[in-house]
């Protein structure tokens, strides 16, 4: 097993003289010698910024530097491969940490996950890196600080901190004390305590049925949680694989149906979108990191990649095969920021895709193309042939964003309607490019916010602003949706009803019942591009380019139609006041993140905005956001009165139609009805005509809340060709009467009845 651990965490097959790894070998060596050179020789900290005694985060980062030098000293190519000198460093370090602080007997303070996670994954692999060299009463004595600081108690009860991924890391860290201690006793009880992760979930921690991934009990954590979950258990898969303890756990197929259900749809141009990356989003560039190296939605998405390529070595032979085929499309269309250049990975993750990319068995599959709606954790994402887009939400179930440790301190709008999108060959730096310190926070695209001015870390951490709604989420026939929100703003009064209709080249917003009473003004933001450092890019309202100088601004009345070029464009049907704003913003990730880089950066941004006024009564607005169009599309698009047709936009329902595409898409926030669809209760309804003479109708139950519903489509209809279990009954003829029982306990999912139109 020390065996195995070995070669998974240092990785394989490849040339230490070829690049990448040449150069990440050289710097791994100069990295571990500067610690080596700079360890204090005294008792006390054995680095001056790492003061382990006093901050459990500065033992953390004692650990991996240690670990680090240990790789140096082991891994061929890196200058110091063998050096004596850097053993004898690495055991002396090791065994003061030990001494001073990480031992059985002493009391944990602060962050509980730095001593039963953070310090013993590091200090393990250490253990079995220098296995052998390492004296036999140190190694004893760390065997008895992981039993100290991680008892089997810590896994006795599936809940608390023990949910998730944190189970899965705790069960790496019990695996590998079992690996490096002879215990058989840790190895099983790891294995066991791996269960509880393989079922789906319908609350707190874990996977859901529809492919979300929460932790911290309300954060929609796909993108960095998702990814140390998909990671461990890969790795606890390799570990265990031809053992006594072999994990044989059919649950944990439910693990391989969701890379397809839930990891993918997140994942485009290899970048993972951030509204499944809870308070990483603000990890960008941290105080105290010496290699200047940037976290990103590239290299979390690459974390993702490589943490499949290591699942995949687990599953069937099918899913093996499709997966790499994901990853190395994912990996081929990644030109912003290729995922062999990047310097935040691991050699073992990057020896992984060095492989794949040289596998010429294996075909690059293109990007998946549909429309996800993830009930569970309030998100939604819409991909079409070129162009891809995420949609986040809040409710009493999912936080509006989660802030915690000094981290995430300005995301407080995030679920109040974040629509983000990428280009394929365009806007892939959009969120990356330094977006989260310098992006005016009260104008997050897509959200509906009073400007209220917040403090850092409003509404509390770990997940604690939740808004008291229930309706969040839509109905969708896996191409095409209706999503909606009942929002209440964060530290505000605010109340509005948003909805988005997802369509097959545009996204078609709605707002109404637009309200507030904190005497500061409330704005709809259609869109906040990001333009580069430098850019100009050319806005054009109405027909006319506007001036690209900084700091310019503009009011306009009924102007139909607007242009970024290099972008898209956005066709305004109103009502409201439009405005635009190009201006260049300073931040720095100290801002929004406590160990974040203090260095000023500056970005420009070109904002557009409904301006509801201060204390509106009832504002509203509708819009469509059409990724990638030209200008002369964009013009042409407004131009087409009937596309789409809005059968209602208030309190009570909002909802379009869209002859040529046969969509009619209807949230209704009460009883009500809305052209030709009339509901008796609170429901989302999707309704797509096919060529073929049939259609299909998706009911959804946002709120959760629905004992029963009775939906009516005025359109003659001659049969139910199929229905779900909930439909109690049906009628034809002249119109369609679908009768549905209780849906409260149906998370929210959509339900697809299929009939033939007369």
């Amino acid at each position: 097993m020390r065996e195995v651990w070995r070669g998974l965490v240092l990785g394989g097959g490849f040339s230490e003289a070829a690049e990448p790894f040449r150069s990440r070998l050289a710097e791994l060596g100069a990295e571990a010698g500067r610690w080596a050179a700079t360890m204090a020789p005294a008792p006390g900290p054995l680095w001056p910024d790492q003061r382990f005694a006093s901050d459990p985060e500065a033992m953390v980062g004692s650990c991996r530097r240690l670990r680090a030098m240990a790789e140096a000293q082991v891994r061929p190519g890196t200058g110091l491969t063998g050096d004596p000198a850097l053993l004898r460093t690495v055991l002396d370090g090791v065994e003061r940490l030990h001494a001073q602080v990480y031992h059985a007997g002493r009391e944990p303070f602060g962050n509980w996950w730095c001593w039963q996670i953070g310090a013993p994954q590091a200090l393990l692999d250490v253990c079995v890196l220098l296995y052998g060299k390492l004296p036999e009463g140190l190694r004893t004595g760390l065997c008895a600080a992981v039993d100290h600081f991680v008892p089997d108690s810590a896994v006795a009860v599936y809940g608390g901190t023990s949910t998730g991924a944190n189970r899965v890391d705790l069960c790496r860290v019990l695996a590998l004390r079992g690996a490096v201690g002879d215990g058989s006793a840790k190895v099983a009880l790891a294995r066991d305590a791996l269960g509880p992760v393989f079922p789906y979930v319908t609350a707190g921690d874990g996977l859901y049925r529809d492919g979300s991934f929460v932790q911290h009990l309300s954060v929609a954590y796909t993108g960095t949680y998702g990814a140390v979950f998909l990671e461990g258990l890969g790795l606890l898969f390799a570990l265990l694989k031809g053992t006594p303890w072999q994990i044989t756990d059919p649950g944990r197929q439910l693990v391989f149906d969701g890379v397809e259900r839930g990891w993918a749809p997140f994942l485009f141009n290899g970048l993972v979108m951030d509204s499944v990356s809870g308070r990483a989003v603000s990890r960008g560039l941290a105080a105290s990191d010496v290699r200047a190296v940037q976290q990103d939605d590239h290299t979390r998405g690459h974390a993702v990649l490589a943490a499949l390529l290591l699942l995949a070595e687990g599953a069937g032979g099918g899913e093996r095969a499709r997966w790499r085929g994901l990853v190395k499309g994912w990996a081929a269309r990644a030109h912003h920021s290729p995922p062999l250049a990047d310097r935040t990975l691991g050699l073992a993750a990057l020896s992984r895709l060095a492989a794949l990319e040289a596998d010429r068995s294996v075909a690059p599959l293109p990007e998946p193309v549909g429309h996800r709606l993830f009930a569970s954790m309030d998100r939604a994402t819409h991909r079409r042939p070129g162009w891809a887009a995420s949609l986040s939400m809040a409710s009493r179930r999912i936080a509006h964003y989660e802030t915690g440790n000094g981290e995430n301190l300005r995301g407080w709008h995030t679920g109040s309607g974040m629509l983000c999108w990428w280009g394929s060959t365009f806007g892939n730096d959009q969120y990356s490019d330094a977006f989260w310190p310098t992006v005016d926070p009260y104008r997050l695209p897509g959200t509906t916010v009073a400007r209220r001015v917040l403090a850092d870390g409003a509404g509390g951490p770990w997940g604690q602003a939740r808004p008291d709604t229930a309706w969040a989420g839509g109905s969708s026939d896996g191409e095409f949706a209706s999503v909606g929100q009942h929002l209440r703003g964060l530290g505000s009064t605010l109340e509005a009803r948003k909805s988005w209709f997802f369509l097959a080249d545009a996204v078609v917003c709605l707002g109404a019942g637009i309200r507030a009473s904190d005497g500061v003004p409330v704005e709809s933001v259609v869109d906040n591009r990001n333009l580069g450092a430098a850019g100009t890019h050319r806005l054009t309202v109405g027909g006319r380019a506007q001036p690209p100088d900084l700091g310019w601004s503009a009011e306009f009345a009924s102007p139909d139609w607007a242009h970024v070029a290099g972008f898209g464009g956005y066709v305004l049907q109103g009502p409201g006041t439009f405005r635009a704003l190009r201006q260049a913003r300073t931040g720095r990730w100290r801002d929004v993140n406590l160990g974040g880089s203090a260095a000023g950066l500056t970005r420009r941004y070109l904002t557009l905005w409904y301006d509801h006024g201060t204390d509106p009564v009832d504002a509203g607005y509708v819009y469509q956001l059409l990724p990638g169009a030209s200008a002369a599309r964009t013009a042409a698009r407004a131009a087409m009165p009937r596309w789409p047709v809005v059968l209602a936009n208030s309190a009570q329902a909002q909802g379009v139609a869209v002859g040529p595409l046969g969509f009619t898409g209807v949230n209704f926030w009460r009883a009500g009805a809305a052209g030709p669809l009339e509901a008796s209760a609170p429901c989302s309804v999707t309704v797509r005509e096919r060529a073929d003479g049939t259609a299909g109708v998706y009911i959804a139950d946002p709120a959760r809340e629905a004992g029963e519903l009775e939906l009516v489509w005025d359109r003659p209809v001659s049969a139910v060709l199929s229905g779900p279990p909930g439909l109690v009954s049906a009628g034809t003829g002249t119109r369609l009467r679908l009768r549905f029982g209780d849906l409260k306990a149906t998370a929210g999912v959509s339900h697809e009845v299929v009939v033939r139109l007369r």
